[in-house]
């Protein structure tokens, strides 16, 4: 599959451990390459990617039609300490973040914050995968 990531997202995404049919969320989505890529290694699986920036959710919106459209990719402009599910929307398997001040020490405050909104969006075991690791590190969703 011919991808537009660099070999440092590309390293992050390999490290995942993604499985078929698996719901994956991606936290600080930007342009949306990587949710694109998770989204062609997870069948009829389902890649929610947030961001904060309106910018960011139009760019991975445009190039991002034919996921989409298969329904195996959805977008959404929010910041990870205000993500709440929708009604009906089912919990996450896994959740991965890039480079994101909440979840990386820059911003503690709404790291805790943005950690019990994580955890709430995942199932029961669900995990967070950060990068900074070797390419991945795992963090802890309780306080």
């Amino acid at each position: 599959m011919a991808t537009d990531l660099s070999p440092r997202l590309l390293a992050i995404v390999n490290a995942l451990p993604l499985k078929e049919g698996m719901r994956v969320l991606e936290i600080g989505c930007g342009p949306g390459g990587m949710a694109r890529e998770i989204a062609g290694r997870i069948g009829h699986g389902h890649v929610l990617a947030i961001d904060r920036s309106a910018k960011a959710i139009a760019q991975a919106k445009a190039l991002s039609q034919a996921e989409i459209a298969a329904g195996r990719l959805s977008l959404r402009q929010v910041a990870a300490e205000d993500l709440e599910l929708e009604p009906g929307e089912a919990r996450y398997d896994i959740a991965v973040a890039v480079r994101v001040g909440a979840l990386d020490g820059r911003h503690p405050g709404a790291g805790r914050l943005a950690r019990r909104r994580i955890a709430a969006a995942l199932k029961a075991g669900g995990r967070l995968f950060i990068d900074g690791g070797d390419p991945l590190r795992e963090i802890a969703l309780e306080d």
